[in-house]
């Protein structure tokens, strides 16, 4: 499905829901801030906590509000959203769910501009599966890029995360309609002719004449009731009278008889 006006707004949504969650972030972190980062702004006193606590609150509120322009859906994933963010950066950051939370915010995300777009969100739970678990694995092995650790983690998260890859590409491969099924056949099997069907060497058979339909006399002409008690009643009509015999052939003159010749034949002339 195509973006649209809806697609806008659902993008409008994640960025101020980011925005917000930058914030919030930095509200959260201030303490720790003003010890290992103090030129950042609010360690610094550029930015005051309380701004910073109400530019988060007006960014999420913005954000919920984009998202109901783009649709139900989109709103309640945005909801979902932004209860993320807010949980992740007020308790769960430094904890064992943190990874986790950072996942379902990333995979969220992505199911908001298919909410918004497409109406559902079905079709790219794939996608957001994989996605969230890019950023779970990426997540836990930034936490230890300080301190050292183990090359087991990022090879798992490595191989899990190719593993989804193939998986959700595999999922969303399209299949040929069953006409492209067909002609994908082997082209080297000779097409089995019908068992009517005769030879290809044999001569064309004529087309038969269509036989022809009698028409019984009574429906040649029918006619109605009305129209033969008419012709009963009407008065016999003159008949033509008879043309007179033709005249008698006179008999042919005397000199065109036969006359006899001697010696037993016979010829015409005038006698």
């Amino acid at each position: 499905m195509r973006p649209g006006p809806r697609t806008l707004l659902a993008v409008g949504s994640s960025l101020c829901l980011y925005e917000a969650g930058m914030a919030l972030n930095d509200w959260a972190d201030r303490a720790e801030d003003a010890v290992e980062r103090p030129h950042r702004p609010l360690p610094s006193g550029r930015i005051r906590p309380a701004a910073a606590l109400t530019a988060a609150g007006a960014l999420t509120g913005a954000g919920l509000a984009l998202a109901a322009g783009a649709g139900r859906p989109a709103l309640a994933v945005a909801a979902s959203l932004a209860a993320t963010v807010w949980a992740y950066d007020l308790g769960l950051k430094h904890t064992p769910a943190g990874p986790a939370a950072m996942a379902a915010a990333r995979g969220l995300d992505l199911l908001l501009g298919a909410a918004a777009t497409s109406g559902g969100t079905r079709a790219a739970l794939p996608s957001a599966a994989l996605l969230g678990t890019h950023t779970l694995a990426v997540t836990a092995v930034s936490r230890k890029e300080t301190t050292g650790g183990s090359a087991l983690a990022p090879l798992a998260a490595l191989a899990t995360t190719g593993a989804l890859t193939r998986l959700v590409a595999t999922h969303r491969r399209p299949r040929p309609p069953a006409g492209r099924r067909a002609a994908a056949a082997p082209a080297c099997r000779a097409p089995t002719p019908p068992a009517s069907s005769p030879p290809s060497w044999a001569p064309p058979t004529p087309p038969r004449p269509p036989a022809p339909t009698s028409t019984p006399r009574s429906t040649r002409h029918p006619r109605s009731p009305s129209a033969r008690s008419a012709a009963a009643s009407a008065p016999p009509s003159r008949s033509r009278p008879p043309s007179p015999p033709a005249p008698a052939r006179p008999p042919p003159p005397s000199w065109s008889r036969p006359w006899p010749r001697p010696g037993g034949c016979s010829r015409e002339g005038p006698p």
